[in-house]
């Protein structure tokens, strides 16, 4: 990791931002608002809580996608997922990370980190289980928590453990294997993996969660994919990794083809009658020991 990553993720764990110390004093309130909290000193280091029931609620962690060079926070805002996740008494958090091409995807899993570590230090002031968080990602989201999940250095470089988490969820992502997705995914796509992840094959390789599968890992995984050629061969790649490490992995397809299907799977997760919403609550549950 860059000199520059490891004293911002210094920064963000050891001394939280001023905005993120205002902040933390309407968090502590008991209502169940939203509250965008600083985790770092850029202003995309950044995160929207939902507080949730009890004072030691379970945690889920969402990171958007949008090709790690766009999309927000701000599109857990109503949505049905959070709903669902708040009848449920968790705390939700959904996190925004610096972008390509002013950044670098390194950055963003560095980002990913520091702002779970961050949450897990204000544990107590927040009102949640620093032993029961989740990490959740669609699209380039599913990539980072997947990368998170199985590469130790960027949890480490926040002063965590992959054993920290409970685990990780992964929804529709198809650059697990980059150099593969690079060579055989999406045509429409390889500007994006280029810009993302450049051309030297060590560095995509670094970046690819399926050449870190071999323990340690997080405990647990949920892959699930939509009728994708390039996702459902990159899920089950990285399932199969898992699998040969030991790993708890469950992988389930869910129905939608192509594009339109990859964005469902983040737009209608949570509402009752999506099948991923059930299979998403029953692994939360069995995590969470609920």
């Amino acid at each position: 990791m860059r000199k520059s990553a490891l004293f911002i993720l210094a920064f963000a764990v050891a001394a939280p931002a001023n905005a993120a110390d205002r902040n933390l004093q309407a968090v502590e309130r008991p209502a169940r608002a939203m509250q965008t909290i600083s985790f770092g000193s850029d202003p995309l280091q950044a995160l929207d809580f939902w507080a949730g029931s009890g004072r030691s609620a379970p945690l889920v962690v969402f990171v958007h996608g949008g090709g790690w060079k766009r999309g927000d926070k701000s599109m857990m805002q109503g949505s049905a997922k959070l709903a669902d996740w708040q009848a449920k008494g968790y705390a939700v958090a959904s996190i925004n990370y610096r972008l390509v091409p002013v950044s670098t995807v390194e950055d963003e899993a560095a980002d990913v980190a520091a702002a779970v570590a961050w949450l897990r230090s204000q544990s107590a002031r927040l009102g949640i289980d620093p032993q029961r968080i989740v990490l959740v990602g669609h699209s380039a989201g599913a990539h980072l928590v997947a990368l998170v999940g199985t590469d130790p250095q960027w949890l480490r470089g926040a002063g965590m453990a992959l054993g920290d988490l409970r685990g990780v969820i992964a929804l529709d992502g198809a650059a697990y294997d980059v150099p593969r997705q690079m060579s055989d995914g999406n045509r429409m796509m390889q500007g994006t993996y280029r810009q993302a992840f450049g051309t030297d094959p060590g560095r995509q390789r670094a970046l690819s969660p399926t050449m870190h599968a071999a323990r340690p890992n997080a405990p647990g995984f949920l892959l699930l994919h939509v009728d994708r050629a390039d996702g459902t061969s990159q899920t089950n790649e990285l399932g199969a990794a898992l699998r040969k490490a030991d790993t708890p992995v469950e992988i389930d397809a869910i129905n939608g083809k192509g594009l339109r299907g990859h964005m469902e799977i983040n737009r209608k997760l949570g509402e009752p009658d999506y099948p991923a919403t059930a299979i998403v609550d029953r692994w939360l549950a069995a995590r969470f020991g609920g």
